[in-house]
C-alpha cells in the first residue's frame, strides 16, 4: 500500500515518539510499572494531546476525521515503537460502535472524552461466554425510567485504566439466543461496579468486572433496545482490523529484533544470520509479515471504500494471519536468538509473551477459521 504523505508523516511522527518517549527498556519500564501493566496513562495522555487517540472521529467531536486505514498505521507503530499504550484499540473500538450507533449526545460526550485522552473499555465475555458471546447472563432490567445491571463480566481489556466501560448486556430474557441483547454505557466508578485484575504472564491487561445493582438512567443506552447482537456483528470488521493491525507491529518488532541479532551475534568466525538454516527462516519470516502486511490494509482499504461492506470472511482471514505469525515470528526469534531470546535483558521475551495469547483475544484462531469456512459454504 503506497502512502500518501499525510499518512507517512503520521508514520513517522509515531516512530519519533516512541525513540523519544520509550525508547530504551529503562523507559519503558518507569512508565509501566517494570512492566507489570501494559498501558501507561500519562502515555496515553501525550498521545491524545497530539491528536491521534482521536485519529479514527470525526472532526465534529474533536477527532481528526481519519479512516480505517489511519487507525490501522496508528495501532501498528504503537506496538513496532514499543509504546506502552494498550487501552488503544479498544479504545478506537468503543469509539466505532458510539459513532455509528449512539445518541448525539452520547457521541459528543463519549468521543470528545477519548479524544481528550481518557480511554474505554468494552466488556462482552463472561466467566460462561466467551466464543459463545450469545450465550451471555448479565442482565439489564428496566427500573424506574432506567437500568438496573447485574452480572459479571471477565477477560476485560484494561477496564481499570478505562472511566466507561460498553457493556452488552441481556435486556429480554426470553428473546432468541441472538436477540434481546443491549449495549450500555456504564461508568467505571459507578456504585455496584468492582474491577478486579487477573493476573496473567503478561502483567496486568485483563480484568473482571462485576456488576451488583447498578443504576443507569435511561440514556445510557446505545442504540436499539435488544438490536445489541446486530450492532456487534456490524462492528466486526472494524473490530478484527484493530486486533489485526495491533498483531502485524508485534510480528514487525520481534522480527526485527531477531534480525537485528543475528547480523551482530558471531559464532565460528561469522555472524550467525550467514549460517543457511538462520538465513531461510528469516527469509521465511519476512515473507509472512509482508503477506500479513499486504492482508491487513488490503481489507482495511475495502473497509474504507465502503465502510457499510460486511467482509466477515476477509477481515477474520486478517486477524488469523496476523495473530498466528505473531506467534511464530516471536518464538522463532526466542529460538535464534538463543539464551538471549530468554532473558529479560532483551525484548524477545517480552515479544513472547504479548504474541501467545493474540490467537485468542478478538476472538480465537478456531472460531475465525470458523466463519472464514462458512463464507466458503461450509
Amino acid at each position: 500500500m503506497d502512502l500518501t504523505d499525510e499518512r507517512r508523516a503520521l508514520v513517522e511522527a509515531i516512530r519519533d515518539f516512541a525513540a523519544r518517549e520509550c525508547g530504551t527498556r529503562e523507559q519503558r519500564d518507569r512508565l509501566t510499572d517494570d512492566g507489570s501493566d501494559a498501558h501507561s496513562p500519562a502515555v496515553f495522555a501525550k498521545l491524545a494531546k497530539l491528536g491521534w487517540i482521536g485519529a479514527t472521529i470525526p472532526e465534529a467531536y474533536g477527532g481528526a476525521g481519519g479512516s480505517v486505514i489511519d487507525g490501522c498505521l496508528l495501532l501498528e507503530e504503537i506496538e513496532y515503537g514499543r509504546i506502552p499504550a494498550f487501552a488503544t484499540g479498544v479504545t478506537l473500538i468503543v469509539a466505532a460502535a458510539i459513532e455509528k450507533f449512539g445518541s448525539e449526545e452520547q457521541k459528543r460526550a463519549v468521543l470528545g472524552s477519548i479524544c481528550a485522552g481518557r480511554p474505554k473499555s468494552i466488556a462482552m465475555s463472561e466467566p460462561g461466554s466467551g466464543s459463545d458471546v450469545g450465550s451471555l447472563t448479565t442482565r439489564a432490567a428496566r427500573s424506574d425510567g432506567g437500568w438496573l445491571l447485574n452480572g459479571q463480566k471477565s477477560w476485560i481489556t484494561t477496564a481499570h485504566h478505562a472511566d466507561e466501560l460498553l457493556v452488552v448486556c441481556r435486556t429480554d430474557p426470553h428473546a432468541g439466543k441472538h436477540d434481546g441483547l443491549s449495549m450500555f454505557l456504564v461508568p467505571a466508578d459507578a456504585d455496584g461496579v468492582e474491577i478486579h485484575p487477573i493476573p496473567t504472564m503478561g502483567g496486568r491487561e485483563v480484568n473482571d468486572v462485576f456488576l451488583t445493582d447498578v443504576e443507569l438512567p435511561g440514556a445510557s443506552l446505545v442504540g436499539l433496545e435488544n438490536a445489541g447482537w446486530r450492532q456487534l456483528m456490524a462492528g466486526l470488521n472494524f473490530e478484527r482490523l484493530v486486533a489485526a493491525a495491533w498483531m502485524l507491529g508485534v510480528a514487525r518488532r520481534a522480527f526485527d529484533d531477531a534480525l537485528a541479532y543475528v547480523k551482530e551475534r558471531r559464532q565460528f568466525g561469522r555472524p550467525i544470520g550467514a549460517f543457511q538454516a538462520l538465513k531461510h527462516r528469516l527469509a521465511d519470516l519476512a515473507t509472512e509479515v509482508e503477506c500479513t502486511r499486504l492482508l491487513v490494509y488490503d481489507v482495511a482499504g475495502r473497509v474504507e471504500q465502503d465502510p457499510d461492506r460486511q467482509l466477515r470472511g476477509e477481515a477474520s482471514m486478517a486477524k488469523l494471519k496476523a495473530s498466528e505469525v505473531a506467534r511464530r515470528v516471536a518464538l522463532d526469534g526466542m529460538q535464534m536468538m538463543g539464551g538471549a531470546g530468554y532473558a529479560t535483558e532483551y525484548e524477545m521475551e517480552h515479544l513472547v509473551r504479548k504474541a501467545l495469547p493474540m490467537t485468542t483475544y478478538a476472538g480465537t484462531s478456531e472460531i475465525q477459521r470458523e466463519i472464514i469456512g462458512a463464507t466458503l459454504g461450509l
